[in-house]
């Protein structure tokens, strides 16, 4: 079995961070309301915030851990895959608690410390 394969095998198939259950597999997301079904896009981007708790993850790591590009002109589609993923993981999307705006800079996910 190859480096790849062993480091497949042994990554987590479902992340649990702040009440919220991902598997990775299925796509779906336990939100203590129910399950929803995410999106190929939408749970990798989960996922990522998922991996760093409490961090602020930058516009151009989001970009480029996500979309695996480096351009930084046109933000729409990161800010509408937000916009999508706060209606899944959020109370009152309008009024972010877990996945919250660091202006200027990108997005924190995780509930306030």
């Amino acid at each position: 079995m190859g480096r790849q394969k062993k480091k497949q095998a042994r990554a987590p198939q479902v992340l649990t961070v702040d009440g919220l259950r991902l598997n990775l597999k299925t796509k779906e997301l336990q939100n203590g309301h129910g399950v929803v079904h995410l999106t190929p896009k939408e749970c990798h981007l989960l996922a990522t915030f998922m991996r760093h708790p409490n961090q602020v993850l930058s516009h151009k790591f989001l970009m480029r851990e996500v979309w695996e590009t480096d351009y930084l002109g046109d933000m729409r589609t990161l800010h509408v895959h937000i916009s999508w993923l706060r209606r899944k993981v959020e109370e009152n999307p309008r009024r972010p608690i877990r996945l919250r705006t660091v202006r200027g800079v990108g997005y924190r996910f995780g509930a306030e410390s």
